[in-house]
């Protein structure tokens, strides 16, 4: 098994840096064999945070402040709202069927006029 190099946090700025100043990024994976994905996601650190940006970390992210007491955050949708959801998904499936049926009936319609002034049976184009 190979094991993980790791990069001084120093490192990981200076190369950020490098990016960030217009160096090509398949340059510099080639020349430091790193992989592109984790220059790119030290590049966009630099860039969204600054250094701190590029800090080691390991495992989940740090949990956001709540903002609301527990006793008024939502834990989704209410069974209300999760009904309201549902119906309005049904009424936007219906609207499209009874579309597509209009359209059909009337290429029904127009190929029965066709058909009764050449002779032919026929109900849809060629």
């Amino acid at each position: 098994m190979v094991a993980a190099r790791v990069f001084s946090e120093e490192f990981r700025i200076r190369v950020a840096e490098r990016i960030l100043n217009g160096e090509s990024v398949s340059a510099l994976s080639d020349e430091l064999k790193i992989k592109r994905s984790v220059l790119y996601r030290w590049r966009d650190g630099l860039r969204e945070h600054g250094p701190s940006g590029l800090s080691r970390r390991r495992g989940r992210p740090p949990a956001k402040p709540a903002t609301a007491s527990t006793s008024e955050v939502s834990s989704g949708p209410t069974a209300a709202e999760r009904r309201v959801a549902e119906l309005e998904r049904r009424l936007g499936r219906m609207v499209l069927e009874n579309d597509f049926l209009k359209r059909a009936s009337k290429r029904v319609e127009a190929a029965r006029s066709n058909n009764n002034a050449t002779g032919e049976v026929r109900c849809t184009e060629k």
